[in-house]
């Protein structure tokens, strides 16, 4: 991992942004995914997986380790997108998967065995008012699940994004409408819901930003609606779209920048703490934290040499993972979250 610190002001006393660039992992030469590669995800024994496995969309694989099949949608028609794991009630494992196409989401149950396989699925929450789901976030302290999804128009309005709660029974229910939405993640208190919004006018991309909210999980409502960061206002970048986030142990919240092959790296307080380059991917379609202590970011996406295929790229020992953190907990122990390297300041972004 290489780390440059970058201590010139941008004006009086604002420090700018760290700068750190990945290590490529998977290759154009040994991938097993295609180009729609999506969803990150990590179970507790700190695999990431992903979607697209095959070059299929109604499938999604394992990343770390063997590239190895984990789901095979029994709908030809299904097009998965989100991943995330969970532990039950029970102290099972599960998983939950986005359907973009069917408008609904998978529940894994019965995990048979350490290569990833679950014995058996069920649809877990659907509407056909759903837009998509295209990602997903999750409130484990309620078993609650948070949906976020799109329709691409030329000229977007209110209404073209989504956002959807789905209960511990499956029960789902809108929660707002929005201009496109995309990225999604709970914070590790799960006091806060972040939300990606995107604008076009004209065909041509005009905002990006980060939509929070004070969330309960326990109901599933969300309140006082705000902008956490605006990308055309801190980096001149509005027209870069947003995918995957991802947050931390300790609260940092990590956004992919499809098209820029850069991760966005921002404090609690919505300060931006680093810029993290992926030297294999233009386009970063979604990243979490998996490996053997939680802390190693995989991030995925075309790859900028094959754009057929689908490139990972990580950083390891970066900080551990708020997934990580949380299934890890099942199983009695911790892992402290470990500081970003250099980010000992916050500050607005170079242009």
């Amino acid at each position: 991992m290489k780390v440059t610190l970058a201590l010139a002001l941008l004006g009086a006393g604002v420090f700018a942004a760290d700068e750190l660039t990945a290590t490529p992992l998977i290759s154009s030469s040994n991938t097993k995914f295609g180009s729609a590669i999506e969803g990150a995800g990590v179970d507790k024994a700190g695999v990431i997986y992903a979607t697209n496995f095959g070059d299929e969309l109604t499938q999604a694989g394992q990343v770390t380790g063997s590239q190895s099949l984990l789901y095979q949608a029994a709908n030809t028609t299904a097009y998965v997108n989100g991943i995330r794991f969970n532990i039950d009630s029970s102290g099972a494992e599960e998983a939950y998967i986005a359907d973009a196409a069917l408008h609904r989401v998978y529940r894994l149950t019965d995990r048979q065995g350490a290569d990833g396989a679950f014995g058996s699925n069920s649809v877990f929450c659907q509407d056909e008012g759903i837009l998509q789901p295209n990602d997903l976030a999750i409130a484990p302290s309620a078993g609650r699940i948070f949906l976020s999804g799109m329709n691409y128009t030329s000229d977007s309005v209110v209404g073209n994004g989504d956002l959807w709660t789905c209960d511990n029974t499956g029960a789902a229910r809108r929660l707002g409408q929005f201009h496109r939405t995309n990225g999604i993640e709970v914070s590790p208190d799960e006091k806060t819901l972040y939300l990606s919004e995107s604008e076009n006018k004209g065909g041509a991309v005009v905002a990006n930003r980060i939509l929070a909210f004070d969330l309960d999980a326990a109901s599933g409502d969300v309140t006082n609606q705000r902008v956490f960061v605006d990308f055309g206002t801190l980096d001149d970048t509005a027209a870069t779209d947003i995918d995957g986030m991802r947050t931390d142990a300790a609260g940092k919240l990590y956004v992919t920048r499809n098209g820029l092959g850069k991760v966005a790296v921002f404090a609690p307080s919505g300060d931006l703490t680093a810029y993290i380059t992926t030297p294999s991917i233009d386009f970063v379609a979604s990243l979490d934290f998996g490996g053997q202590d939680g802390t190693d970011l995989h991030m995925v996406g075309r790859c900028k040499d094959n754009d057929t295929k689908g490139c990972v790229d990580v950083v390891k020992g970066l900080a551990l993972g708020r997934a990580s953190s949380d299934l890890r907990k099942s199983k009695g122990g911790e892992t402290p979250a470990l500081p970003l390297p250099g980010c000992g300041k916050t500050g607005r972004a170079r242009k």
